[in-house]
């Protein structure tokens, strides 16, 4: 078992070489003003894409939403969305009933895989929507139903 000195050490080489290699992860940083304040006070999906510029939405296989069937605690709800589509530009989770629709927005570009997981609150049972918008200027969607045990929102 190494000594924590050794551990350390080792930590320091590691982070040396993958700085050195150009590997080293960036920081993911939010943009104060990246997308419109009217998009996240927004009601319904519809209104949603339409202040940030999308069509309607299609449902589809290609997209994968993953959430709990029952959130036991609503302040805090693990979701994945995903696709193996070319050509994302831009994933989106929007919460059905939430006092905002839209829960998170995230750019991408060719060099990040469509692929995320974050936590949101719910304010209560609710249909979850996955959407994801590509390049060519499809919208696609997928939806579950997440039923909330305890709301997290506190509105």
């Amino acid at each position: 078992m190494p000594t924590r000195r050794q551990a350390l050490t080792h930590a320091a080489t590691v982070a040396s070489l993958m700085a050195a290699a150009g590997v080293w992860p960036g920081a993911a940083l939010a943009q104060a003003g990246a997308y419109p304040k009217a998009a996240f006070e927004t009601r319904s999906m519809d209104e949603a894409l339409k202040v940030l510029g999308h069509a309607r939405p299609v449902a589809s296989a290609e997209v994968q939403l993953s959430a709990p069937d029952i959130a036991e605690n609503g302040a805090l709800v693990q979701l994945g969305l995903s696709t193996a589509l070319p050509g994302v530009k831009r994933l989106m989770l929007l919460i059905e009933k939430n006092p905002n629709i839209l829960a998170a927005v995230f750019d991408l570009t060719e060099a990040i895989e469509p692929s995320l997981s974050t936590r949101v609150k719910m304010s209560e049972s609710s249909n979850v929507y996955g959407v994801a918008v590509l390049a060519d200027g499809r919208v696609l969607f997928a939806r579950k139903d997440v039923r909330v045990t305890l709301g997290g929102c506190g509105f």
